[in-house]
């Protein structure tokens, strides 16, 4: 039963993950002024440092997460149920006993290594202890809903993704509406987000066990399956620990060097930031397993999807991630104040440059993990956090905090050239140079162009009062705009114009009521 997925397909799954994280952004960006006010930027800050502190364990349930769907996704035949259902039973007992070593060690380690690292004292201190247990669990929930997860991710069934991943999302954002305003500390921000963790993993198991119960499997170790995942897995986890230097570096250092409430403020314009890069990310998830299903094709058919589904991903995310560059100021005033927009505009600002320029690697990355390549994925990754890190220690003691973000812009530089440089030694067709111009580069540097262009116009304005929604929405739309149009226009410049207007034709009318000729 081999899953081959046609454009419509793609365009309908992309929609899907589309629509679940529309509804999470909202709740997310909804909710987060209500938590500053409540819990302050101090202890806010505080609960950025527990999640950063957290974050090497998702190297572990990202990577067991990836390489499960992975191996499920080439085992879905019934003659190959036995099979699948050892890895799943594999992944499955990696998760509970590998995880819960993982976890124990954050509960019981994080508290005091957090206090010595970053110099907490006082309240912030003694919330520190439940923050990292709660945290903890809630990440033990994420790795064990990983393997669950992989499960449908494998049958390219985003829709019941997405649902899972609102329901989730619903749950996180009520909780801290009741609980927060009961207890302001930074750890009832953090034991809610395990709330939503826990009922994301109830509903998966739930709807596993319902509709493909036959292919889930008790825990049990099998050795063939086990050195299937560690190797594919190991090269995962050392991409996953670049990912996590890249993603990182600035609060680490900032909670090092400066006090909690700069990581609230960083926190604030990465989260930001991430909500949209992440959404762009998650319109292209779809790939993983998509690619998975091109073992056997030839390198040009390869080539022509890669590259093809490349601009397409570039456009949307120049469009998506350039348009905050000029309402940065104005979006930070209206959403959380004056005080936070005064310092966070221009962090935002580097941050949305430094996603336009990350999104180069994206549908590369799930390429090459789809084809077993994870050791070029470590390679990509641990350049980008090496450079992200000597920027971050270089630059942040002597300039402070208008620095951060530039080492996160410096790291995405590196993956650009290392990308490109990957890209023409894994292919050996003719022509694949200007392709990869036209179809990677020419987008990215048209739409940084572009939103500095309306930023040195529009984004300097000042407001003797926060400006209203229907003007920050209304900036953001335009700026988006004009940037799509100028990334559009300027694909047509090139030798590859009629490729790029027939694929975006074909996304107009999948979408759009009329048709577009």
């Amino acid at each position: 039963m081999a899953l081959r997925k046609g454009p419509s397909d793609l365009l309908g799954n992309s929609a899907w993950n589309a629509i679940a994280f529309a509804v999470a952004v909202l709740l997310n960006l909804a909710i987060l002024p209500f938590v500053i006010f409540r819990l302050g930027l101090a202890a806010f800050g505080v609960a950025g440092l527990v999640t950063a502190c957290v974050a090497p364990a998702l190297m572990f349930s990202n990577a067991l997460g990836l390489s499960t769907a992975r191996e499920l996704a080439q085992r879905l035949a019934p003659s190959d149920r036995g099979e699948a259902r050892r890895y799943f039973a594999t992944a499955l007992a990696l998760a509970l006993v590998g995880g819960s070593l993982i976890a124990a060690l954050l509960c019981l380690a994080g508290a005091p290594l957090a206090r010595l690292g970053f110099h907490l004292g006082g309240a912030a201190a003694a919330d520190l202890g439940l923050a990292f247990a709660l945290a903890g669990v809630g990440w033990l929930f994420q790795c064990v809903f990983a393997v669950f997860l992989s499960l449908f991710t494998a049958r390219q069934d985003y829709r019941r993704i997405a649902s899972i991943s609102v329901v989730g999302t619903v749950v996180t954002t009520m909780s801290m509406l009741l609980l927060i305003p009961h207890a302001p500390r930074a750890s009832t921000f953090l034991g809610c987000q395990a709330l939503g963790f826990a009922t994301n993993l109830l509903v998966a198991v739930g709807w596993s066990r319902r509709m493909i119960g036959e292919w889930v499997a008790r825990p049990a170790f099998d050795r063939n399956a086990l050195a299937a995942l560690v190797k594919l897995g190991g090269w995962q986890l050392a991409a996953q620990s670049g990912g996590l230097f890249a993603g990182q570096a600035d609060r680490y250092l900032l909670g090092a060097l400066l006090q909690p409430q700069f990581v609230g403020f960083y926190s604030v314009a990465q989260r930001l930031e991430e909500a949209v890069y992440i959404g762009v990310l998650k319109i292209g998830e779809i790939l993983f397993p998509f690619f998975s299903t091109l073992q056997k094709e030839a390198d040009d058919r390869k080539v022509d999807l890669l590259l093809r589904s490349s601009w397409i991903l570039n456009v949307l995310a120049a469009s998506a991630l350039g348009g905050l560059i000029p309402v940065a100021g104005a979006l930070l005033y209206r959403w959380t104040g004056a005080e936070v927009a005064a310092e966070a505009q221009l962090v935002l600002v580097v941050l949305s440059l430094s996603g336009i320029l990350g999104s180069s690697a994206n549908v590369f990355a799930f390429y090459l993990l789809s084809q077993g390549r994870s050791r070029f994925n470590a390679l990509i990754s641990l350049l980008t956090g090496i450079f992200t890190l000597a920027t971050s220690a270089v630059a942040l003691p002597y300039f402070g905090w208008p620095a951060a973000g530039w080492s996160t812009c410096a790291g995405m530089i590196a993956q650009l050239v290392t990308t490109v440089v990957l890209l023409r030694r894994t292919f050996k067709v003719p022509g694949i140079w200007s392709r990869v111009v036209h179809f990677v580069l020419t987008p990215l540097g048209v739409g940084i162009a572009t939103a500095l262009v309306l930023y040195s116009r529009l984004g300097h304005a000042s407001f003797d009062h926060a400006p209203s929604w229907w003007y920050v929405v209304s900036l953001y739309m335009v700026s988006a705009a004009a940037i799509f149009v100028a990334t559009v226009t300027a694909s047509q410049l090139g030798p590859y114009r009629a490729v790029c207007w027939r694929d975006l034709r074909a996304i107009a009318n999948r979408f759009l009521p009329f048709k577009v000729a």
